[in-house]
């Protein structure tokens, strides 16, 4: 595949997989779980969100390759790890676009969610078939966007006099297990790094550049939603912003800047479309590189000779998503998305913790604390989740030992 990025536009993608849906929808179910301790959860989302986000970034220097853990994992841990990661990422994020899919309809027509985010689906997958420059295109004018408009809502809220710095107190609301929830369900609105690694085969100098734009990337993100949480606790409070479905629209509300309100929703859109463009690309990219291996059918290994883009897995997941964005809700998606990502992360920082000094590993606590926190926030997520995730790892599982079993010599 071409070489065409640079460390700008690997830094653009990864800002549009995370600045995105997420902090417009995340931040209310993450104070119901939470109430006072909501910054504490996004601390914690955030130091796990490093910790992968760096074993990702040291993982793709050695392994310039599409596919991103599903490579890690197969050369560092053995072939079904990576697998397994490989399996996880694709469910999961199949899942991630969905709920992006759906984030959109619900802020653009709420009447005809389903059908207008399955119109969404066709119309990103198209953008995405032209060709990833296309698409890195569109992607640097939707962050530029959604940017101004976060920045608006957080000068709105500190501007106004409904902002007390007493909301952002804990209370006696304040539980262990509240904050790890809230941190799993903002962990979903950070998960978005990995798409940099995901296109290690069209980054130039992928050794210098990925491990530069990965944190950048994260740390531009974490500080956007560091002041967009602390002005919506600031202006509504915990329970206030528990209690709402668009956050942010109520805190503009509040604020005294109802006229920012159409303006936010256009936001939520665009942010939407955002992240539905970065994740398209990135599991399009691992199902090409488990298909090369063909764990998928091989027929989606297969590159466009005129776009350079492994347009017949873009076509594959494209469906699939339309498909269940017609038919699911948000919070399933979300719930299970996350179960996928956790579990993906958590081979990545595996596979990071068998890497040497010399081949770049990171302090050695990065990894071992990427991959607990993993399993914990995991853990913590809706027994629903943690069920139906478990059920299709699993049976993910058992078509691998089939196959092997098929393909072994007698």
């Amino acid at each position: 595949m071409r070489r065409s990025l640079g460390p700008t536009d690997a830094v653009v993608i990864g800002l549009g997989s995370m600045i995105g849906a997420g902090i417009f929808a995340a931040l209310a179910p993450a104070a119901r779980a939470a109430g006072s301790g909501l910054l504490v959860g996004l601390a914690v989302a955030a130091v796990v969100a490093y910790c992968n986000a760096t074993s990702s970034a040291r993982l793709a220097a050695r392994y310039p390759a599409s596919g991103g853990t599903y490579v890690y994992g197969r050369e560092r841990l053995g072939e079904f790890w990576g697998y397994l990661a490989g399996w996880s990422f694709v469910v999961g994020k199949t899942a991630s676009c969905a709920a992006m899919a759906l984030t959109v309809g619900s802020y653009a027509w709420p009447e005809h969610a389903h059908p207008v985010a399955a119109a969404a689906v066709v119309a990103v997958t198209a953008v995405n078939y032209r060709g990833v420059q296309k698409s890195v295109v569109v992607t640097r004018v939707i962050v530029a966007l959604v940017l101004a408009v976060l920045a608006a809502v957080v000068t709105a809220a500190f501007a106004s006099g409904a902002a007390e710095a007493t909301r952002l107190g804990f209370g006696a609301d304040l539980s262990v297990s509240g904050v790890l929830q809230a941190a799993g369900l903002l962990f979903f609105a950070f998960a978005g790094y990995a798409r940099i690694a995901t296109l290690g085969e069209e980054v130039r100098d992928p050794a210098r550049t990925v491990p530069r734009a990965v944190p950048l990337a994260l740390g531009i993100t974490l500080v956007g939603y560091a002041l967009v949480a602390v002005a919506a606790l600031a202006v509504i409070g915990p329970d206030g912003l528990a209690g709402v479905t668009a956050p942010l629209t109520t805190v503009v509300q509040v604020a005294g800047a109802g006229w920012l309100e159409p303006v936010v929703r256009a936001g939520a859109v665009i942010a939407a479309l955002g992240s539905l463009l970065a994740l398209l690309l990135g599991v399009s990219r691992t199902t090409l590189a488990m298909a090369r291996d063909r764990h998928l059918p091989h027929a989606l290994a297969a590159v466009h000779p005129r776009f350079g883009v492994p347009h017949r897995a873009e076509l594959a997941i494209g469906v699939i998503v339309a498909v269940a964005a017609a038919t699911t809700d948000v919070r399933t998606a979300i719930g299970f998305s996350s179960f996928g990502v956790l579990l993906y992360y958590a081979v990545a920082n595996a596979a990071a913790a068998t890497l040497t000094r010399a081949e770049g590993r990171p302090i050695r606590a990065i990894p071992v604390v990427g991959l607990a926190g993993c399993l914990v926030l995991a853990s913590t997520l809706p027994g629903q989740s943690v069920v139906a995730g478990a059920a299709i790892v699993a049976a993910g599982a058992l078509i691998y030992a089939i196959r092997r079993r098929l393909t072994s010599p007698a």
